[in-house]
């Protein structure tokens, strides 16, 4: 009887102990590689050419980390652990930051549409709807006023349609300024008036410490539709461009080849710089791919591309990694590219 009384309880103990390894989170995020998808089931053009390759959007996986994750992070090549609160400020909900993500992806998309539908000479017409608070740095003085989602309609008596129009209007300003936002939050209009103050990292540039998104509605022809699912962030954004173009257009830029890649794309096509690239290069990699662009950041100390390349060159990889600044340089190199054999 006591015996199994006594193995009752360690199973129990054991049991406990395995949940909380397994199941309970800590105050810590986990990045690590994710995968390469095809890009051909998520981006479809109304009658768009198919093509013998195929461009890849590519993936870092993340998540709170339980303790056995935690731990195998720390050994494991390619994982890293970040505090929870560098991922997700304090008082955002996990629900409001996967939001964020989300529509951080359809900004992603959409300026993708523009930049491809332009480039391929086809017909878009745009309309500006107004100005989004997408993220509010902590520290500074929007913290305080603001919450993501607000709809900025005026600073002071001029009217905002565009992010980089309210961009301008408070880079003439200084630290001892403030500016009257105008703002529909829930339905409702409110007035807001908010400091300007030097931002912690750039002491010689002031804000209000937001980061904006501007709301437009798009028409195109011929019609495109996403299947992105529940993929978030803005770093699919050059791949999106890529896969658009080679749809709407009757040669094959793929030439065969398995393309992967990352960087946020502008409406003006410029190629922006991503997070987690390291990990980007070795989903592409483990899943087949010949060529990974990379955002060359005008070729600056400690680029994507430099990193990039340097992770290429640790794995062994013959994927060809490629520095890109602008949608421009992805499009000239593959319509220069020989076709797979």
């Amino acid at each position: 009887m006591r015996l199994n009384r006594r193995f009752v309880i360690t199973a129990l103990i054991t049991v406990l102990i395995a949940a909380f390894l397994g199941g309970y989170r800590l105050p810590f995020y986990i990045y690590k590689p994710g995968g390469a998808d095809e890009l051909d089931p998520v981006v479809e053009v109304e009658n768009g050419y198919a093509s013998d390759g195929q461009m890849h959007l590519v993936t870092v996986r993340g998540g709170q980390a339980t303790p056995i994750q935690y731990l195998l992070a720390k050994i494991r090549p390619f994982h890293e652990v970040y505090p929870l609160e560098d991922i997700r400020p304090k008082g955002i909900s996990e629900s409001e930051y996967y939001n964020a993500q989300l529509h951080m992806m359809e900004s992603s998309q959409e300026a993708a549409v523009v930049v491809a539908y332009e480039s391929a000479g086809k017909k878009i017409d745009i309309q500006y709807e107004g100005v989004y608070v997408m993220n509010i740095l902590k520290g500074m003085p929007a913290e305080e006023v603001l919450k993501p989602g607000d709809r900025i309609i005026k600073v002071d008596e001029m009217e905002i349609h565009k992010s980089d129009k309210l961009v301008e209007y408070v880079e003439g300003m200084g630290a001892d300024d403030s500016i009257t936002l105008t703002i529909q939050r829930d339905g409702e209009k409110i007035t807001k008036q908010v400091e300007l103050a030097p931002f912690p990292k750039q002491k010689d540039k002031v804000g209000i410490g937001i980061t904006l998104v501007t709301d437009r509605s798009i028409e195109v022809a011929p019609d495109v539709k996403f299947k992105s699912g529940e993929i978030g962030g803005p770093s699919a954004g050059l791949m999106f461009s890529l896969e658009i173009y080679d749809q709407l257009t009757e040669n094959d830029i793929t030439k065969g080849y398995q393309i992967a890649g990352t960087g946020e794309i502008s409406y003006e096509g410029e190629v922006g710089r991503i997070g987690g690239i390291d990990k980007k290069v070795v989903a592409a990699d483990d899943d087949g791919c010949d060529i990974f662009f990379a955002p060359n950041e005008g070729g600056k100390k400690g680029s994507n591309y430099e990193v990039a390349k340097k992770t290429a060159e640790k794995i062994g990889t013959d994927m060809k990694v490629v520095p890109v600044d602008t949608f421009q340089d992805a499009l000239d190199y593959l319509k220069e590219l020989e076709p797979k054999e």
